[in-house]
């Protein structure tokens, strides 16, 4: 484990960056930025488009160490080049910005109130090839939308595999994200913070998780999990609630910090002269700071 990049997560100042959108919602993502779905002819063409969109982001002089304490990357990103330098080596040596992976490969269909993660194939390779670039985190997602067996099951699912993440001496980042849509969001909310509680206090005091949970509806809910002692930190995602709404919900609940997805990317377009790209990346970057600040 670098202790570098340990010393920035554990105690820095800012939010983590999700630029992990994969083959799934990468053409959403796209059309957001205002590259409709017939500009490209095929997978390898959408990637180079949303590659191009992120190497924008992540190049532009608002987005740096500053403020943005690490950046969650899609494997496709991994893989590639920014300005010449492999990606996770460009995040933190020229941005000092520490380089996460997402790691999952999307997920089942619903049961029980829940979608776990489709069977990660070649994750030990993968988990070698992150360690070699530098990556000092991954990050896997589950969804749940009801309390129940299917939300038992997503936690122990999770919790799993983060404890063979962690033999390799990487942090998993656990993301049992609870849709915002949930008739009894608060119920599963209750439930969640107990089955991760309990998981949480099975791990040996030098194992390390990150949590990625959707604000909760009872604010500072999850200020057991923020004062964990194997929780190095806890993260909240956007979930599609607006940028303004996430960070409002993000602000009352201390001790968290965003990794927002859609809600940092919010306003950005293809079109934009690079003055005014980075006019809109800075306003939002600065307005997610502050509410993580809380």
């Amino acid at each position: 484990m670098n202790e570098q990049q340990l010393t920035k997560v554990r105690d820095g100042v800012g939010f983590v960056a999700a630029l992990d959108q994969s083959g799934g919602s990468t053409p959403k993502t796209l059309r957001r930025y205002g590259i409709a779905e017939d500009a490209y002819a095929d997978e390898n063409e959408m990637f180079d488009l949303v590659h191009e969109m992120r190497t924008r982001i992540i190049t532009s002089p608002v987005f740096g160490g500053d403020r943005i304490i690490g950046t969650i990357l899609f494997e496709n990103t991994m893989d590639r080049e920014i300005l010449g330098r492999p990606s996770a080596d460009y995040l933190w040596n020229v941005k000092h910005v520490v380089p996460f992976l997402k790691v999952d490969k999307g997920l089942q269909k619903e049961a029980d109130g829940a979608r776990l993660m489709k069977r990660i194939p070649y994750l030990d390779g993968l988990l070698e090839r992150a360690l070699a670039q530098g990556v000092f985190a991954t990050k896997m997602r589950s969804t749940i939308t009801l309390p129940g067996p299917g939300l038992a099951d997503v936690v122990t699912q999770q919790l799993d595999v983060a404890e063979h993440i962690l033999t390799t001496g990487l942090v998993p980042i656990v993301e049992p994200e609870i849709d915002i849509g949930s008739p009894r969001k608060a119920e599963a909310e209750d439930q969640l913070l107990e089955a991760l509680t309990e998981r949480l206090d099975r791990l040996p005091p030098e194992h390390l998780v990150m949590l990625k949970l959707t604000p909760p509806e009872t604010d500072n809910l999850y200020a057991p999990l923020v004062a964990h002692p194997n929780v190095l930190r806890v993260l909240f995602l956007s979930g599609g609630y607006s940028r303004e709404e996430a960070n409002a919900r993000l602000a009352r609940n201390h001790g968290a910090i965003a990794s927002f997805s859609r809600a940092l990317t919010e306003g950005l377009s293809v079109s934009q002269s690079p003055e005014d790209f980075d006019r809109v990346l800075d306003q939002s970057i600065a307005s997610i700071a502050a509410a993580s600040a809380t």
